[in-house]
């Protein structure tokens, strides 16, 4: 059974297809994206992505090896209605295999990779990019690959667009462009609003790191993140700010976590989260704990600097009689606490 936030109809497929099938906001904006007369599908799993494939185009090749896959697939295509996909059981590499399908508008690939890697790479996939490219090439010169989103743009040697997705504040995907298809060198896109950034070329401002919180913190869309485009989104914000107020700095929590940080106020599409920042203070949980009684605060979201081991208990001492109405958002940086409050809730 799919979880209601990935999909609208609860996919046929077992347990593990089902948790890795492309959720349905994502697939919904690929199918638009790659809307065509014929496409082809390989290793097509379940066919979560296939099913608005198939909505899109007048027809669809749906290839995959494992046999309970595409059976799932079938079931999953004939839920919605359709009857435009014509499914092949085998290997996309197999000579016997790309002969049924004739020349077609794009070919997509959301190959195999391993659940888990220290680190990935382009050449964990199967089939691998190179071989589908010489495979197929008689096909199309239109290719679009699902890769691992944790890869960045310059571990990535292709000649492609590199299109990084974050759903719901989260990083989601990785879409390879190939040929025709290409539009940007890297494009960052967040779902589901659909907003997008892209590579802007000239002068582009420095964006200067700090260790002072000011009146605002910004969460960037970690697509904006992944896809290196800081830079274009803070000219972005300084545009928006239009004064000399409309500095932003660079202030990062950990390895992973930054914020943006100004005395500006604006809304931009590509941050994950606006906030006022309430307090800036030594990480002592007792007396963060009495300060947000004051302030109608219900819960606190701990963000960063926190042991996961330690994570409920420190959680609980700073929640400890909190009944009001608020949610904070709690990073921590070498012993000091940043407190802030969500901005422009939905």
């Amino acid at each position: 059974m799919a979880r209601k936030k990935q999909f609208e109809k609860p996919l046929h497929g077992d347990k593990e297809s089902v948790r890795f099938a492309t959720p349905e906001p994502i697939a919904r904006y690929r199918a638009q994206r790659l809307k065509c007369r014929t496409l082809a599908d390989i290793s097509c799993g379940i066919g979560g992505q296939t099913v608005f494939f198939a909505q899109q185009c007048e027809s669809v090749y749906a290839v995959e090896i494992d046999p309970k896959k595409i059976e799932y697939a079938k079931q999953n295509c004939a839920m919605y209605g359709l009857d435009n996909v014509k499914f092949i059981c085998g290997d996309a590499l197999d000579p016997k295999v790309i002969e049924q399908i004739p020349e077609v508008d794009v070919v997509f690939s959301d190959p195999f990779r391993p659940a888990e890697e220290k680190e990935r790479h382009v050449s964990c996939l199967e089939p691998g990019i190179p071989n589908v490219l010489l495979a197929y090439g008689e096909k199309t010169k239109n290719f679009a690959f699902e890769a691992p989103p944790q890869m960045p743009p310059e571990r990535i040697t292709f000649d492609c667009e590199k299109e990084y997705i974050s759903l719901d504040g989260q990083l989601n995907r990785l879409t390879l462009y190939f040929g025709g298809l290409k539009q940007n060198d890297r494009l960052a896109v967040a779902l589901p609003a659909g907003e997008g950034l892209v590579p802007k070329y000239g002068f582009l401002p420095q964006i200067r790191e700090t260790e002072k919180m000011k009146l605002f913190a910004y969460e960037p869309e970690p697509s904006v993140v992944a896809a290196e485009l800081l830079p274009e989104l803070v000219e972005s914000m300084m545009q928006m700010a239009g004064s000399i107020m409309g500095a932003f700095e660079l202030f990062r929590v950990d390895k992973k976590r930054l914020l943006l940080t100004s005395d500006a106020m604006i809304k931009q599409a590509m941050i994950k989260n606006h906030y006022l920042v309430l307090k800036v203070c030594p990480f002592e949980p007792r007396e963060i704990n009495k300060f947000l009684k004051d302030r109608n605060v219900g819960s606190v979201v701990l963000r960063a600097g926190v042991k996961p081991e330690e994570y409920w208990e420190v959680r609980n001492e700073v929640e400890k009689g909190l009944e009001g109405k608020k949610t904070v958002h709690l990073f921590v940086k070498d012993g000091v606490a940043i407190l802030c409050e969500v901005l422009f809730k939905d």
